[in-house]
């Protein structure tokens, strides 16, 4: 069974034990999370779909942990003017673990 969920403005497609990364939010690591907005619960026999969310469905998730994506570099340069600029920047995430995808 999977489930279509928004969370801060993004929607995310989840099933039971994916470890999927959300932006970076404030939880503590092995923290119960659980999303109500559900828009679509489906699987092998077919799809509920919500308008806007599906009454009664849930997900409930886990906080495994907090990382931050691998170094991505900006570099800016102008020929002949010597300008250069190199910039860095590692964006945070959530690591989010599955457990558990119910409707009613």
């Amino acid at each position: 069974m999977f489930a279509i969920v928004r969370f801060k403005d993004r929607q995310y497609r989840l099933r039971e034990g994916d470890v999927v990364a959300f932006d970076k939010f404030d939880a503590d690591v092995g923290s119960r999370l659980e999303l109500d907005e559900v828009l679509m619960v489906g699987d092998e026999g077919g799809a509920d779909v919500g308008n806007p969310v599906l009454d009664g469905a849930r997900v409930i998730a886990e906080v495994v942990g907090h990382e931050r994506r691998p170094k991505l570099e900006v570099f800016k340069l102008k020929r002949r003017k010597n300008y250069k600029r190199l910039r860095g920047h590692r964006q945070p995430y959530t690591l989010v673990k599955v457990l558990s995808v119910t409707k009613q």
